[in-house]
Parts: C-alpha cells; structure tokens; sequence
C-alpha cells in the first residue's frame, strides 16, 4: 500500500478533495462539457433523481449552452444526460413545493426558458440524444435541439396540467417542433405517455434507433458528417431554422410568469404535495 492508499489519510488531502467533488457531483447532479480537437462540444447533464433539472442545473445547463455556442473552437455541440433509462425527469418537485411567492414562481420556470432561449440563440447547430423516457420541462429540451436522436425507450409526456400548471414555457418549443395540434394533444394527456414512434411522427424525433448502441453510431455519424460542413454555412442555416422567434426572450419570461402565479394555486399546492407522497 502506499501512502495515499488510504483516502482517510491526513496526508491525502488531495483525495480527499476528488471524493468531496464526487460526492458533491452525486447528490446535487452535474453538467460537464467536452470539447473535442475536432470541434465537438458535448454537454452532459445528471442527476441522481431520474435526471431531473434543479435550477442549479438548470443555470448551469445554460451556461454552458451559451459559452460553447462563443468558444472559437466549437463548431457543433451534442446534448446528452448520463445513464440509459431516463432522458430528462423535468424539474424538481421539491424545489417547485418550497416555491412560496409569485417571483420566486417565476425565477424557478425561467431556468427551464433560459435553457431553450440559450438552445435558440446558440450560433451552433447543437444535436440532442435521448436515451430514454422525458417528462416535462425534458420534452421542451429535446424540442430546442435542432436535430434529435432517440432510441426506441425514449417515450415521452408533457405532465404539467396534472400538477395544476401547464406547458406554458416549454409550450413554444414544443409547438415549432410538433405543430400546434400535437402540442395541444401532448398538453391535454399529461398521464399518457407518448411511444417514440409517435415522437417521429410528430416530429419531435428526427431519428429512432433500436437501442443504445444505434443510438450512438448514429449520433457518432451525424455529428462526423456535420463536422465536415462550413461552419459559417451551419450558422446560417441555424438562423434560419429559428427565424421568427425573436421575441421569444419577452415571450418565456410571461409564460414563466404564468406559470409562476398558477403552481402556488391551492390546486397546484395540492397535486405536487400528493406526487410528493407517491414518490417517498
């Protein structure tokens, strides 16, 4: 054994530091990026709750959006969650059942609006990969990306009108992507969940692979094939893809007003305190 074989160590202090970080990355999730020589920036997103977006996260996922969509050696970024079961468990019940006035209703849904404003105003196309199943705020993620992958699992609900709200925020995102029709479908059947046959046929999906594995020789092909294009042209194209939601900056903050004033409503308080209880 040698002398830091001991994490317990007084000498260590080193590895104590690593484990304090990783049990910090454990309990509170993550949001790490890596950029590739070949100018590939992936975003990573976790948490130990079904990869569920705490506003923590959620700036952080912001973040890193907007500065690898800056960094002069990105040129195209994949969006991605840890695990192979869940995509996205959408926000944290906890942290909207300790939401106790309006404005801090509304600085809770602007985390999930900034995430989609940075998605939208991001100059590099950025590719989503969903693994498994989303819920919520995880289908107005994967409706920002402007290419998504997803395997056959990756089955998908907007819940919100069940917990006495509704899709206020992700709703845009959602509708550019599935069309109005769908979206008030999705938002009117928040038990049901939706296959991800459906979600390529709505078009939230671009592509649905058989398992993990496809998906990432599926993303891996993509993203080399987009890597050999202009990068001036793909930002164009972005511009392109996304013209018309200019005004979407005021448009989210009144939706997370909105959304903000209803989830303190007795019927709101009522239904997230009772799938509290459910989930203990």
């Amino acid at each position: 054994m040698s002398d830091c074989d001991n994490a317990l160590d007084p000498g260590c202090g080193h590895r104590l530091v690593y484990l304090k970080k990783n049990m910090e990355k454990t309990l509170l999730g993550s949001v790490d990026v890596d950029i590739q020589p070949n100018g590939l920036a992936t975003i990573t997103f976790g948490h130990p709750s079904h990869n569920s977006l705490p506003g923590r996260l959620l700036k952080k996922l912001s973040t890193a959006i907007t500065e690898c969509g800056t960094h002069p050696e990105v040129r195209l970024i994949l969006l991605k969650s840890e695990g192979d079961r869940t995509f996205c468990a959408g926000a944290s019940f906890d942290e909207l059942a300790a939401i106790s006035d309006p404005q801090a209703g509304t600085e809770f849904f602007m985390g999930f609006a900034n995430v989609i404003n940075a998605c939208r105003t991001c100059p590099r196309l950025i590719i989503g990969r969903v693994q498994g199943k989303t819920v919520g705020g995880g289908v107005g993620v994967a409706s920002a990306v402007d290419y998504c992958l997803a395997t056959k699992f990756a089955a998908y609900r907007l819940s919100e009108l069940a917990v006495g709200i509704g899709p206020f925020v992700v709703g845009p995102a959602v509708e550019r992507k599935v069309g109005l029709s769908a979206m008030s479908r999705l938002s009117m059947t928040p038990a049901r969940w939706y296959t991800a046959s459906q979600g390529l046929e709505m078009g939230l999906y671009a592509e649905v692979l058989d398992s993990v594995e496809a998906l990432d020789q599926a993303v891996a092909a993509l993203t080399t094939e987009l890597l050999s294009y202009s990068t001036e042209a793909m930002a164009a194209l972005k511009r392109v893809f996304w013209a018309g939601t200019e005004h979407w900056d005021t448009l989210l903050h009144e939706r997370a007003m909105q959304s903000g004033t209803l989830v303190l409503t007795p019927a709101a308080r009522k239904a997230i305190t009772r799938f509290q209880e459910k989930n203990k």
